[in-house]
């Protein structure tokens, strides 16, 4: 057995679902990922790329075209996090991570983006259905989640929201899509978003400035 087959193998029932192991590795991954993302530490980028690339095998297995685009662009957005987050300029004096809510421009742009994205997606699905079964919420998501992304590498409280907002229709999507174990796991993605959020939000208000550009990581 290769080593895609048995990612894509079931692992076990739980409430007459099948897990797989590509979404069940691939999601606790993802979990590791958000925690540390939480914790402001830059450890929380290659998790991502990790997630990412095995959730690739779980959404392939079920033909969710817009769940493969949607790790690709973790995959990448990872490495490009990576390279913000090392740059020295999202950092403060102390080392750590600084985090920021959006100016109403920043929150603009993110908006109108997401807005176009998931027309543009939306409508290509539509006019290829080959490439996703669920053409509008596929699209959704794989916008959704490149905002939440960008906005993380940035250090924006409002990546929480983005997250959140992205969940609503990940969750049903997941079930109804034999992801069980990543609809599960959304259950506890809420309690850390919301967790994450009110960290990040309370050090927002820390006033803590960023070093010079160029500092070290």
């Amino acid at each position: 057995m290769s080593a895609l087959s048995w990612l894509n193998s079931v692992a076990f029932t739980a409430f007459e679902q099948p897990i797989k192991w590509s979404d069940m590795i691939g999601n606790i991954v993802g979990l590791i990922a958000l925690a540390l993302g939480w914790r402001r530490s830059i450890w929380t980028w290659p998790a991502q790329f990790a997630s990412g690339v095995i959730l690739v095998a779980a959404y392939a297995s079920a033909q969710l075209s817009g769940g493969v685009g949607k790790q690709l662009l973790v995959i990448g957005v990872a490495v490009w996090g990576w390279r913000q987050w090392t740059r020295g300029k999202q950092q403060t004096q102390d080392g750590t991570i600084a985090v920021r809510f959006a100016s109403w421009r920043e929150r603009g742009v993110l908006v109108a983006g997401a807005a176009a994205g998931t027309l543009a997606v939306g409508g290509l699905f539509t006019l290829y259905p080959s490439l996703s079964w669920s053409p509008w919420a596929d699209a959704y998501i794989f916008i959704g989640t490149l905002v939440a992304m960008v906005a993380q590498a940035r250090g924006l409280v409002e990546f929480w929201f983005a997250w959140l907002l992205v969940d609503v229709v990940g969750v049903p999507l997941a079930f109804n899509s034999d992801l069980a174990f990543s609809g599960l796991v959304y259950v506890i993605y809420f309690a850390l978003v919301l967790w994450g959020m009110r960290d990040w939000w309370l050090r927002s208000r820390n006033g803590a400035q960023p070093v010079l550009e160029g500092a070290a990581a």
